[in-house]
């Protein structure tokens, strides 16, 4: 069976990058390669092999247009108005948390949260699928 292993994001300045998945999400550097033209930073979490990669095209100086396929990526934690506020705390401008119901039962209690590259994350409450 297939196992996910990374997502990748192209993004335009590398520190500020793993600046912001580090304060936003605990995210540290797992490995990290150079090559002619452009660099891999592999990021991840202690409690997970999942990995975000952020590829940076040296020759690159414009931001990026995420057309209109990108939707977001998600994380999951165990309380999501706690994140928010911390969010706030570190200047990461999350916006408001959102409850979604269905069938008169919560099914989801989240935020978005947008990166320096205007990537939309997610931030969702443990609960139900979301684990």
């Amino acid at each position: 069976m297939a196992k996910p292993i990374h997502s990748m994001i192209r993004v335009l300045e590398e520190a500020r990058s793993v600046d912001f998945y580090h304060r936003a999400f605990g995210l540290l550097i797992a490995d990290r390669y150079a090559f002619d033209g452009f660099t891999l930073v592999y990021l991840t979490s202690p409690e997970d092999d999942y990995e975000l990669e952020l590829t940076i095209n040296h020759d690159r100086s414009e931001p990026y247009t995420h057309g209109n396929g990108y939707g977001h990526i998600a994380f999951v934690v165990p309380d999501v108005r706690a994140e928010q506020a911390r969010f706030a705390a570190e200047g990461l401008k999350p916006e408001p948390v959102k409850e979604f119901h269905r069938d008169g039962a919560l099914m989801a209690r989240f935020f978005f949260v947008t990166d320096p590259d205007g990537y939309r994350i997610e931030v969702l409450e443990q609960h139900g699928r979301y684990r």
